[in-house]
């Protein structure tokens, strides 16, 4: 398939453009790259990189089995074209096209594990591999057989790739099934859909009307308590526990003009008084959460 056949609409003027671009010898690849490294000339930038980007379409093009969409996969190989660019150095011998294929092909490949499906295919080089070979590797095995892969087939593929008996499953797994959509119907004829079967995570209005019940109690049972505190004891709950912005000691210290460790131990003797009173007035058979006295 050629390139202009893989894409569709206004993407083929552009690969038909980029396919016109005149090649660049060595020498001349050598001289843009020299300018841009150097001097920063975005001119000699331009030149290089719209000379590289039937590399960019080449590459592509590789990836289309994947079901993404054409001009997608060629701006995250001009995203890998123009990181080859900045990074590369033209006093190493070596030529700028093969240095950015490298750049181009990763980046593509990143779009793809990304988009392609959203099942973790894998984050390490090895599952990176297996995914973009394994469709080969089992041709390969098959021979064209109309067979599924056996024990032993998946055996020869993990140790080719370096990988476990079990990755190779889980990526098989993976690239056999397609992600469904929960808003697809659970049958042709049916209205309802697959997202209508899903059981919420939610708390049920039992447990709301509990929990909001819980805590006006709770709310009722703390201000009854602080009104037993002293003013200063009371001041300190509220702005160290109470608040919405919590007041450091030393804040709090200097407020009061007594020192932040005198703070600490007012604090400290505040809640003891608060969890003794809140506990006698709470009877056994409440249902009020009182862990520990924290508010």
């Amino acid at each position: 398939m050629s390139a202009t056949k893989w894409a569709t609409g206004s993407d083929r003027h552009l690969i038909r453009r980029a396919m016109q671009a005149p090649l660049l010898s060595r020498e001349q690849e050598l001289t843009l790259a020299k300018a841009w490294h150097d001097r920063a000339d975005h001119k000699a930038l331009s030149e290089l990189t719209e000379a590289y980007l039937r590399l960019v379409v080449s590459v592509a093009a590789r990836y289309r089995h994947y079901g993404l969409a054409a001009a997608d996969l060629i701006q995250e190989g001009t995203v890998g074209l123009m990181e080859a660019a900045a990074r590369f150095e033209p006093d190493r011998d070596v030529r700028f096209s093969t240095y950015a294929s490298w750049w181009i092909r990763a980046s593509i490949q990143d779009f793809v594990l990304r988009n392609w499906s959203i099942v973790r295919t894998g984050t390490t080089a090895a599952h990176k591999a297996l995914f973009f070979n394994l469709k080969r590797l089992k041709g390969k095995i098959l021979n064209q057989a109309d067979r599924p892969l056996t024990e032993a087939d998946r055996l020869k593929i993990a140790e080719e790739m370096g990988v476990k008996l079990r990755d190779v499953e889980a990526m098989e797994g993976r690239l056999s099934g397609v992600d469904r959509s929960l808003n697809a119907p659970i049958a042709d004829d049916s209205e309802q859909e697959w997202q209508d079967l899903l059981v919420s995570s939610r708390p049920g209005p039992e447990a709301d009307v509990m929990a909001d019940h819980d805590g006006k109690v709770r709310g009722v049972l703390i201000q009854d308590a602080l009104s037993t505190l002293s003013d200063r004891e009371a001041h300190i709950i509220r702005s160290r526990r109470l608040s919405d912005t919590v007041v450091t000691l030393a804040s709090l210290g200097e407020e009061l003009g007594i020192s932040k460790e005198r703070v600490r131990q007012l604090e400290a003797s505040a809640l003891e008084k608060l969890r003794a009173v809140i506990l006698k007035r709470v009877s056994k058979s409440d249902a009020v959460d009182l862990k520990s006295g924290q508010f």
